[in-house]
């Protein structure tokens, strides 16, 4: 974005797009959000000052997403039940979503349920991929892919619940055996499911959802998706 600022303080309709994030979070049945802070952590923190029932971690080396989910391991062992995990980047973020993957969760009960969408450019992405009886299988990665499996359109967009307890025992199961050598909480499923234990991808998000913001021109395409999916700056 060529900017100081963190990302997720980047002005999206004239507000930090964290906020539109952690609007949707509570909206959609979120308790107790713990925001992970790196990169000018402070500042994170003092803009977010006002918000109510928000919890801290700091990630003072940025070692990649699972390393980032351990930094709150204490908050995760001390809590029992689903656990929402998601990119504080992503302000299309819907509360009905969140609403819909909490429910099903608790339903369902599995060790993790994935929010995942079919994308007809899914250039870039992990791919989602089943079996013959179409449950999930794998998180692969475009790069380690096989020409089939890059056919595939549904992708994974970071969107998790995790029970509590399975997201802290696979946490403690990453490893950093790969090229970036970077902790990812993309391998928290794989390692669940080769535990034998349920794992669900849902491709319930919305296509709004899908869109990302690591421009300017992708930023114009988000605010106009907001703009005529009516949202308005609170203040």
């Amino acid at each position: 974005m060529k900017s100081e600022l963190p990302k997720v303080l980047f002005p999206v309709l004239g507000r930090p797009m964290i906020h539109w994030v952690l609007d949707a979070l509570r909206a959609g049945g979120g308790e107790k959000v713990v925001v992970v802070v790196g990169y000018r952590a402070e500042d994170v923190k003092r803009e977010l000052a006002g918000r109510p029932g928000l919890a801290f971690v700091e990630q003072t080396e940025q070692l990649g997403t699972g390393h980032a989910v351990m930094m709150a391991q204490a908050e995760i062992r001390n809590h029992e039940g689903p656990v929402l995990v998601v990119t504080g980047d992503s302000p299309l973020i819907q509360a009905s979503t969140v609403q819909k993957l909490l429910t099903s969760f608790e339903h369902d009960r599995p060790a993790c349920l994935m929010g995942t969408i079919h994308k007809s450019n899914p250039t870039g992405l992990g791919r989602i991929v089943r079996d013959a009886k179409g449950d999930f299988l794998a998180i692969v990665e475009e790069k380690d892919a096989t020409p089939r499996q890059r056919e595939i359109t549904e992708v994974n967009m970071s969107t998790y619940v995790f029970e509590a307890s399975d997201l802290a025992e696979t946490l403690g199961k990453l490893t950093n055996e790969n090229r970036q050598r970077e902790y990812y909480i993309t391998d928290s499923p794989g390692i669940l499911k080769d535990a034998g234990k349920p794992v669900t991808a849902w491709p319930i998000l919305e296509p709004c959802e899908a869109l990302s913001i690591n421009s300017v021109d992708e930023l114009a395409v988000v605010e106009a998706e907001m703009q005529a999916l009516g949202y308005k700056n609170p203040s």
